[in-house]
């Protein structure tokens, strides 16, 4: 079964930074634009950034742009978001999965907590 696994998540500080990592189990997703969501406590899950199979097309919602960067090793399967000058309004549960995404690709995601 094809799975996505992210990680890197925890908890850091207002203006901190973290690096999050999605692992794919296959590498059928290494032809897949591939996109970063996240989701807040009471909030519905929103997009953060999306990256194209080559990696050179990237897109980030304006929430997010200057501050967070995504980046993909296709020889790896792995997919990253760089994030930095950490808010607290960025703590979230951040997932990934394909462009456009797919219900059997969600995983459990990873926490992301910025303290103020």
């Amino acid at each position: 079964q094809v799975q996505l696994v992210e990680s890197g998540g925890g908890l850091v500080q207002a203006g901190g930074s973290l690096r999050l990592s999605c692992a794919a189990s296959e590498r059928t997703f290494s032809s897949s634009s591939m996109v970063w969501f996240r989701q807040a406590p009471g909030k519905e899950r929103e997009f953060v950034a999306r990256i194209s199979w080559s990696g050179g097309r990237k897109d980030y919602a304006d929430s997010v742009k200057g501050r967070f960067t995504i980046s993909r090793d296709r020889a790896k399967n792995t997919m990253y978001l760089q994030m930095d000058s950490l808010k607290p309004e960025d703590t979230a549960v951040y997932y990934c999965n394909t462009d456009p995404p797919k219900i059997d690709y969600w995983g459990q995601g990873t926490q992301v907590t910025v303290s103020s």
